[in-house]
């Protein structure tokens, strides 16, 4: 099969596994431009304690470390926009973890796709990521023409916003490759003055020592005081998603149809006085397979006891 027949064969397949969208880039060394950039926010401690970022730095820069003979990224991304809110009194939850972790979702549906090129072109070698190791996904989306990074620092698809979950399939073959599109932020600010911590600097990017999302899911330990205070007056209890709320892009949003990404009812259901009350019993019992387990239940009552 011929390289262009071979690429849109695969964009086809990867949509009729669920993925929003599919693009294809080179393998290659990430430019110097880029690299510069993360050193500055590595060195400027916006990290905060994610020292796994300062890690397999080389590996960052180039996939071709990650997987032997690469030479192409198959970047997809997966709607999480959900068809309902959790109840509106309910401390908040990212509509990222509404449902079943996606680590796995994701890994498990680039495995198929890559069955599915090895039944057309065999001896195809390839290895699935998100989220999950030391790849700059959020380059490589924009790389693949799937859109571009918005000032909120998310991948936003044009006429589809910005609620999706990025994976590579990383491959050893030669295909026909994407053209990345300009950046349509123009002037709007809307998620800047919409973050409720003013974590995001559109040039420095997100301050994770501030940033509602790391403090309720990353960090590790007990908060300070200032820590505490941020969470209790924004009432996060998992992840912030006020910049996506605010991005007016997310206006032509639909709702993800994938079975593994719909919440349980008891879930939509539960209630301030609910989550107060829940015993650790009753969080497994609720939160099991999704990504809430990330933080356990000691985190999540770390979380709630501040707010």
């Amino acid at each position: 099969m011929i390289k262009t027949e071979l690429s849109n064969f695969i964009k086809n397949q990867a949509l009729s596994l669920g993925f929003e969208s599919c693009g294809i880039a080179r393998a290659t060394r990430i430019p110097e431009s880029e690299i510069a950039h993360f050193h500055s926010w590595l060195d400027n401690k916006r990290h905060a304690g994610m020292e796994y970022m300062t890690k397999h730095s080389e590996k960052r820069y180039d996939p071709r470390l990650l997987v032997e003979g690469c030479r192409s990224l198959i970047v997809v991304a997966l709607n999480y926009e959900p068809k309902e809110r959790q109840n509106s009194e309910a401390p908040r939850i990212a509509k990222f973890a509404y449902g079943q972790d996606y680590h796995k979702l994701i890994r498990t549906k680039l495995r198929l796709l890559l069955q599915k090129i090895n039944g057309q072109e065999s001896n195809i070698h390839g290895r699935a990521f998100t989220d999950s190791a030391p790849i700059a996904e959020r380059y490589w989306a924009t790389q693949a023409g799937l859109g571009w990074i918005g000032k909120s620092h998310h991948l936003i698809i044009p006429g589809k916003g910005s609620a999706f979950l990025i994976g590579e399939l990383l491959v050893d073959i030669d295909l026909v490759y994407d053209t990345p599109m300009p950046n349509h932020c123009g002037n709007c600010r809307r998620c800047l003055d919409a973050c409720p911590t003013k974590a995001i600097d559109e040039t420095l990017g997100i301050d994770a020592n501030i940033c509602l999302s790391y403090l309720t899911i990353e960090k590790r330990g007990p908060f300070n005081p200032k820590e505490a205070s941020l969470i209790s007056k924004n009432y996060n209890l998992f992840g912030c998603d006020s910049c996506q709320d605010a991005c007016p892009w997310n206006r032509f949003s639909s709702k993800n149809d994938c079975p593994e990404l719909q919440p349980k009812k008891d879930f939509l259901e539960t209630k301030r006085e609910d989550f107060k009350k829940m015993s650790e019993v009753e969080f497994k019992n609720l939160f099991a397979g999704t990504c809430l387990e990330r933080t356990g239940y000691k985190g999540f009552t770390r979380n709630l006891s501040v707010l």
